[in-house]
């Protein structure tokens, strides 16, 4: 991981290179059979997009306290990032930078929330591994994701290739489900609405913190 300031999408682009570098031939070939049948499976199409209300929650943070998309849109508009875990180096990367954009996020007076369908357990490792200084939520059973039309159950060959990483999803989830969100990022303005949203099947991809900041600079105010 890279130690200071980085250029995100720079970034992701030299962590592609090395996935091919640093895992088996055939666990990679298995990474991209599913995220092709993922992207033509049509769940895209099922994901909240520009213009729609965004889904509300109540959700835990790492220490156990509530937090409602409703209370942090009184107080102004809401950046969501939804990611897969901590044991994902493609998540750790954007919540990283996104934690370098918290202040520029904050000058819009926006607040920044990261969810998961990890435990709090895990949560924390996660804020602790990056230094994250913002809300990290616990989304059990991944409902909330679902109700953004975000998630999706790994096929069996998918199963295997993570557990050859030591990467069983349950395992961090709690859960017995084999289920991942699409990485996504949603600008919410303070009526609910979805300004911005970033979601596409390839996990290796994410939205680049310039965009958010731009979404929420062209907000009115």
């Amino acid at each position: 991981m890279p130690a200071g300031q980085f250029d995100l999408t720079k970034e992701l682009g030299r962590w592609r290179e090395l996935r091919d570098l640093a895992i088996p031939d055939d666990v990679a070939a298995a990474m991209d059979r599913a995220t092709v049948a993922l992207a033509a499976s049509g769940l895209g199409g099922e994901i909240v997009s520009v213009g729609s209300r965004a889904p509300g929650f109540v959700l835990a943070n790492a220490a156990g306290d509530k937090v409602s998309l409703e209370d942090l849109l009184a107080r102004g508009p809401v950046v969501i990032s939804f990611y897969r875990g901590v044991w994902c180096p493609f998540c750790n990367l954007e919540q990283r930078a996104l934690q370098q954009a918290l202040p520029q996020i904050v000058e819009h007076g926006a607040a920044l929330v990261a969810i998961s369908g990890m435990t709090p357990t895990n949560s924390t490792a996660m804020i602790e591994q990056n230094g994250l200084t913002y809300e990290v939520l616990t989304d059990p059973g991944l409902l909330v994701a679902r109700s953004y039309g975000l998630v999706f159950e790994l096929p069996e060959y998918l199963r295997q290739a993570y557990a050859r990483l030591g990467h069983p999803i349950p395992r961090y989830n709690g859960t017995t489900e084999h289920t991942l969100p699409v990485p996504a990022t949603f600008v919410v303005d303070s009526a609910g609405v979805i300004r911005f949203a970033y979601a596409v099947p390839n996990y290796m991809y994410r939205a680049d913190p310039a965009h958010v900041i731009a979404a929420l600079a062209a907000l009115p105010t």
